[in-house]
């Protein structure tokens, strides 16, 4: 029914900060400008719940393996808790910890009913047959049926996982429940319970607030120029939406390097070309230039949506951008921020730029608990009207605390747990 993932090893970072350290960095600031209460203060800081599991399996040649795996809840006082699962050789329960943290944030700024969670196993996913990589996740699902479910935690796809890596996951949860419970994962096949639109959905958030932060900028899309880095689902679908919206794009990325075209690429064009070449390598009519010089060309719009800890203290000086929409997660490090403020450049945070992705994961979830499936039309309506909102309402939170939109959005989804913990209370 499903091929298998072309999995893809990460390339090492050097000199990779600490990300729950860098998330901390940033929930502080935002917590003293806040004048958070110090008990409210040590309870968002710390997850609620740090699961590490031993996950043996039998491999294709008869010998047994054990991988370890994660889950993170970092807070569920919004709702169930909600996050992806990720699947490579470098994670780590810092990396889950950080991650979870940023959900919970990016959960209240959309203004979903969800808590944050991360999950993930450490492996290298290459080298992995698919039978072997469905023995995993099962696994991996059993060893967790305490802690997911729809009303309790609810995973979703992530680095090296897909709607298959879900089937296995929800079927697995259904064996035990002795029922179909689809509302245990998100990221589905449409088949299983899966939502119109859900694949595009972070792509398109990206769009949706680069689009809003071009008009505060005085810049119309059809004058404006764009660099991504990054063709994987969540950059070629921001790539494909800002050009449909008149944005020139000329500079693109993927794993196996960059390229650039003054005039501006052609996107159903090049999306043509990847799906039949598998890679941006060899796009006619481009240039081909290095990471670095990408993220440095001059541009009103830059997307970051590869990896993590893209733009640092080392080169966040020689951007030329206007505006930096970030599309991965933690693409920016902490030492970055203040250097990318000096120079005047609007940051749109990961937490509010690709939320669109968790947003129709509720609109997946909730089309599951009523057993009545939108239209295309009706997921990307709304996630419009979300993905707007919540950009006004960062950008007034920033405003008003004289603060960056990173800032402002800490505030904004700090302010709003906290004062939901407050309401609850704590039982004790």
């Amino acid at each position: 029914m499903y091929s298998q993932v072309n999995y893809k090893e990460p390339a090492p970072i050097m000199n990779k900060e600490n990300p729950f350290e860098s998330m901390m960095e940033r929930f502080d600031t935002a917590a003293n400008k806040l004048g958070l209460d110090e008990g409210i203060y040590n309870y968002l800081k710390s997850p609620v719940k740090q699961v590490i599991t031993s996950v043996p399996i039998i491999m294709d040649d008869g010998s047994i393996d054990v991988f370890e795996g994660y889950r993170v809840i970092h807070n569920d006082i919004l709702g169930p808790s909600k996050g992806g699962i990720r699947y490579a050789p470098d994670v780590s329960l810092d990396e889950m910890k950080a991650l979870a943290a940023w959900m919970t944030w990016k959960c209240a700024i959309v203004n979903i009913p969800f808590g944050g969670a991360k999950g993930g196993i450490k492996c290298d996913p290459a080298k992995l047959s698919l039978h072997e990589l469905e023995r995993l996740t099962r696994r991996f699902t059993a060893n967790l049926l305490d802690v997911f479910g729809p009303e309790r935690d609810i995973p979703a796809p992530d680095m090296n996982t897909n709607e298959q890596t879900m089937a296995w996951i929800m079927d697995t949860y259904s064996m035990h429940s002795k029922r179909t419970v689809t509302g245990v994962v998100t990221g589905k096949p449409m088949i299983l319970g899966g939502s119109q639109g859900r694949r595009e959905a972070t792509g398109r958030g990206v769009m949706i607030v680069s689009t809003a932060a071009l008009q505060k900028l005085g810049i119309k899309s059809n004058d404006a120029v764009a660099v991504v880095q990054g063709f994987g689902n969540v950059g070629s679908v921001a790539a494909q939406l800002l050009y449909e919206q008149g944005v020139k794009v000329i500079g693109l990325s993927d794993v196996n390097g960059a390229i650039y075209n003054s005039k501006g690429f052609n996107l159903p064009e090049v999306i043509d070309y990847v799906e039949k070449n598998k890679s941006l390598a060899k796009f006619p009519n481009a240039e081909v230039i290095s990471n670095e010089e990408l993220l440095e060309l001059e541009c009103d719009l830059l997307v970051p949506a590869a990896k993590e800890d893209q733009i640092r203290s080392k080169n966040a000086g020689r951007l030329k951008c206007k505006i930096i929409a970030e599309g991965a997660n933690g693409p920016t490090t902490a030492k970055a921020d203040p250097i990318l403020q000096e120079k005047g450049i609007l940051v749109i945070p990961d937490i509010l730029a690709n939320a669109g992705g968790v947003t129709v994961s509720y609109f997946e979830w909730v089309q599951d608990r009523m057993g009545f499936f939108w239209t295309l039309n009706r997921v990307n309506t709304r996630l419009e009207r979300m993905m707007h909102e919540a950009f006004v309402n960062v950008y007034k939170t920033a405003a008003k605390y004289d603060v960056p939109l990173r800032i402002g959005a800490y505030i904004l989804a700090i302010d709003k747990v906290a004062r939901t913990l407050k309401i609850r209370g704590i039982y004790a």
